[in-house]
């Protein structure tokens, strides 16, 4: 190609990838709402005592931040699906968000697809200001909203309004894309002992996991990256979570660290060349670790159907 055909042609090229860029900018607006994945906690005041809790209830202080974020007066929608004492999950919130000052909190307990395509359903999500996924298991949670009518609507109202989505330790994990929902927590050195597949999707390219620290989840959030690096890794201790605004502004909450594992930069893996059950190999990772007030805008890129 002559040199100035090949000018014309390079300098056409960036104006259409720069009009695609912006097309897509316009389609993927960034959310509207505010997204608290939180990572679970040992223990749990009520009226300034302290008792024994499960391990995957959220500390008050960070579901003090929840409170704050929701618009004045608004009502709270709890949804204790995950958990396996489902009921007492959710009269459990309830107690806590009215010590809170919080004064109207419904729970929705989602047993069936059925009941997550229903009216009355929808009717209480739209009455709520935000909604607090508790703990349990992230599957049980995919499984039964997952491509619901009332899983889309909550994607709707988190992307078009000042909606507030929070989740703990569990229903953490299952906000992003991709989710972690089988591995034990000395798991992940070998290829294949993680397991992930999509979660809720309020996030793109983000795995996260939870009781970060305490249960040493490093390594098996490392293979993840591993397994595609444009995914970043979201570590969330106990007592501690992450406010999310315009679907990546972060700051952290709450007592402990939280851990970003970032892949973008890794010069080389070898998990795409080892067989299963065979250490893997992953160089040039970059990892932070952030405490309480400190920001960090998640390196992701927006979605683009083009």
């Amino acid at each position: 190609m002559a040199p100035a055909l090949y000018a014309l042609y390079m300098a056409t090229s960036r104006k259409k990838s720069t009009a695609s860029q912006q097309s897509a900018s316009a389609h993927c607006p960034h959310p509207q709402g505010v997204l608290i994945p939180i990572g679970g906690a040992e223990k749990q005041g009520v009226d300034n005592k302290e008792h024994t809790a499960p391990d995957d209830m959220a500390s008050e202080p960070v579901l003090h931040r929840f409170v704050k974020e929701l618009t004045l007066g608004g009502s709270v929608l709890v949804i204790p699906t995950a958990s396996e004492e489902a009921e007492e999950a959710g009269q459990e919130y309830v107690d806590i968000f009215k010590n809170l000052g919080v004064s109207q909190v419904n729970v929705l307990n989602i047993q069936s697809r059925e009941q997550a395509n229903s009216e009355e359903s929808l009717r209480l999500l739209e009455e709520a200001a935000g909604i607090m996924f508790t703990g349990g298991d992230q599957l049980r949670l995919t499984a039964l909203l997952g491509g619901t009518k009332l899983q889309r609507r909550i994607k709707e109202r988190y992307t078009y309004e000042r909606f507030v989505v929070a989740g703990t330790s569990a229903s953490a994990a299952a906000m992003s894309t991709p989710m972690i929902y089988q591995g034990r927590n000395d798991a992940g050195m070998l290829k294949d002992e993680i397991h992930i597949t999509t979660g809720l999707e309020f996030l793109h390219d983000v795995a996260i996991d939870t009781h970060f620290v305490a249960r040493g989840r490093i390594v098996r959030m490392a293979q993840i990256v591993a397994t595609n690096p444009a995914c970043i890794g979201l570590g969330l201790e106990e007592n501690t979570g992450v406010v999310i605004t315009e679907g990546r502004e972060l700051e952290v909450i709450g007592e402990g660290l939280v851990v970003i594992v970032d892949g973008l930069s890794c010069s080389s893996t070898n998990i795409h060349e080892i067989e299963p059950g065979e250490p893997f190999t992953i160089r040039d990772l970059k990892v932070h670790l952030l405490s309480h007030g400190e920001r960090y805008t998640l390196p992701i890129i927006e979605q683009m159907h083009v």
